[in-house]
């Protein structure tokens, strides 16, 4: 997870950066010409059997080298230093004491730096030619570096929020140690993505999944400014999307953009495959699957298809398949891990690197409306992770109706831009209550609101009581069905921010 935080925080100082599996060809390193070179963090030890390793001939290739905590040790291990598990581990904060003038730590005079530790391990001693540049409070090494050879490394994690001067650290590697302008921007990543696009696609037609949603709206117009009339957006109307929302993306994609646009109406099918279902893998793996299928028929009715566009980002890859290495399966997701092996399409994914927030300033580069960009994430599977227990039209539509209060009491008390999702959930338990003279056993919806900058990580977001109270008043007056609500107050992690 760590790694493409690395890499989100070098292209937020205006460097462009692309992130590579270690086992990489040192060819290929060569190949792609880079100025600088970062090995990131990792849960392993150097000595482990089939540990994430690096030849030697990576250090000798002239090209400047950051290593970043197992980054640091694995620098050291293969250098000719020594690594050994730490007598007392360092995990969260802690205190770095720079010893001597550096390149690497060049402007931060503070005598202790508060920084972010992860690691069970520690390099007790540098690789020959290595300079001790800073230590930890029990006097383990925290950085070091070797600057005839520019090789620089640090025990602790700059990239982190809870590194404060991290900022600065990565900017020093980077201007200082690797000669970067840092001019790079969004609108680079526009035309980057746009010639990826057309390399990739060539002469033939894409069809792009298009929910109306930040993510898929964004792919849609770079794949429509890289290919034109190759491109054919499908929207499929599956049953499990929030009040209105078809209509809406329709009037925008086809009236407003003038993108070939098709909508499909596969509700029936979605509702017939999801009858019965609970258990919430079952649930994303048959939307999933359905989707797939919805799109492939519609290949076939365009001749020459050979490519489906779809607007995954980082986060979802990382949750939902091992693609860069060890890090955890956390969940499946129709657009990244669960794909049918007999898929005729290619996947054409030009946001798979980025995460939300940078996703809606590309957004505003390609002059997206704001209500498309400040909308809150929506699932892939969309309504059906929402209902705990069966899918019914009758349970959907409950849903769509609290939800679209939720929104829009969030709205009214200008706080939908300060959370990161704000929804409703429905329940798969029943409750006692009264309304009037009469007793009533309905059902329960949970309010989830939850603040974030990228999805990775959340915490519940701390709404008023009289908002809380307007909207389970609308809710249990106005919902059919429902005679009480609930507020979630799990944070991510150890919870999702959806429930299933």
């Amino acid at each position: 997870q760590y790694t493409q935080l690395i890499a989100r925080r070098v292209r937020e100082l205006k460097v462009y950066c692309e992130i590579r599996p270690c086992g990489i060809p040192l060819d290929e390193i060569r190949a792609f010409h880079p100025i600088g070179l970062i090995l990131s963090g990792g849960p392993a030890s150097v000595y482990d059997r089939g540990a994430p390793g690096a030849p030697r001939e990576l250090f000798a290739l002239g090209v400047p080298v950051l290593g970043i905590c197992y980054g640091m040790q694995l620098m050291a291990h293969v250098l000719g230093g020594a690594v050994r598990p730490s007598e007392n581990r360092e995990y969260g904060p802690a205190l770095v004491h720079p010893l001597a003038p550096s390149e690497l730590l060049a402007g931060l005079d503070a005598t202790a730096l508060p920084v972010w530790m992860s690691h069970g391990d520690r390099v007790e001693a540098p690789p020959p030619g290595f300079a001790r540049l800073a230590v930890s409070e029990g006097q383990a090494l925290a950085a070091m570096g070797d600057p005839a050879r520019k090789l620089y490394a640090v025990q602790f994690h700059p990239e982190v929020v809870h590194t404060p001067r991290g900022r600065e650290i990565l900017q020093n590697f980077l201007s200082r140690i690797c000669g970067a302008q840092g001019r790079w921007t969004m609108g680079s990543f526009v035309g980057e993505a746009v010639r990826r696009i057309r390399e990739q696609v060539g002469r033939g037609k894409v069809i792009c999944a298009l929910s109306g949603g930040v993510d898929s709206s964004v792919t849609v117009m770079l794949v429509h400014r890289a290919v034109g009339e190759q491109l054919t957006a499908i929207f499929v109307d599956n049953g499990l999307l929030r009040a209105g929302e078809a209509d809406r993306v329709e009037a925008l994609f086809r009236r407003h953009y003038r993108i070939n646009f098709v909508r499909v109406d596969a509700r029936k099918r979605f509702l017939d495959r999801l009858q019965g279902v609970t258990d919430p893998e079952e649930k994303r793996r048959i939307v999933g699957t359905t989707f797939i299928e919805v799109f492939e028929e519609e290949a076939e009715r365009i001749a020459g298809v050979t490519f489906l566009a779809q607007g995954t980002l980082y986060p979802d890859v990382i949750e939902s398949t091992s693609t860069r290495g060890p890090s955890a399966i956390i969940k499946t997701h129709h657009n990244v891990g669960g794909l049918p092996p007999g898929m005729d399409l290619k996947l054409v994914e030009p946001l798979r690197e980025l995460f939300k927030d940078e996703v809606r300033q590309l957004a505003r580069e390609l002059e997206l409306p704001e209500e498309i960009i400040r909308q809150h994430p929506f699932p892939g599977p969309g309504l059906a992770v929402r209902i705990v227990g069966e899918v019914t039209e009758e349970r959907l539509e409950r849903l769509r109706q609290a939800d679209q209060i939720v929104v829009e009491e969030l709205r009214r008390a200008g706080a939908y831009d300060a959370v990161w999702q704000g929804f409703a959930v429905l329940l798969s338990v029943k409750s006692v209550g009264v309304m009037g003279d009469f007793r009533t056993y309905e059902e329960v919806i949970a309010i989830r609101a939850v603040t974030s900058t990228d999805g990775m990580t959340a915490d519940w977001a701390r709404l008023s009581h009289d908002l809380l109270g307007r909207m389970a008043s609308r809710i249990i007056n106005e919902v059919r069905g429902v005679n009480r609500v609930v507020y979630d107050l799990s944070s991510k992690p150890p919870s999702t921010i959806e429930w299933e």
